[in-house]
């Protein structure tokens, strides 16, 4: 255990390229955009599906 606690500390200090800050405000930017027109799609297809749903339902009964 202690063998694979050195070495992951080594990896991750001389071996891993850690990004810019200003690379990850590009990425956090870039996720929580694409997360808000997911969610925007996801509302709109439920929005259709209940209303459609809902007119069917009323022709027939």
């Amino acid at each position: 255990m202690i063998k694979y606690l050195k070495e992951a500390y080594n990896e991750l200090v001389h071996k891993v390229t850690w990004p810019s800050f200003a690379s990850l405000q590009s990425s956090a930017t870039l996720v929580m955009v694409a997360s808000v027109i997911f969610a925007l799609v996801i509302f709109a297809m439920d929005f259709v599906f209940r209303h459609g749903v809902e007119m069917v339902y009323s022709l027939l009964y």
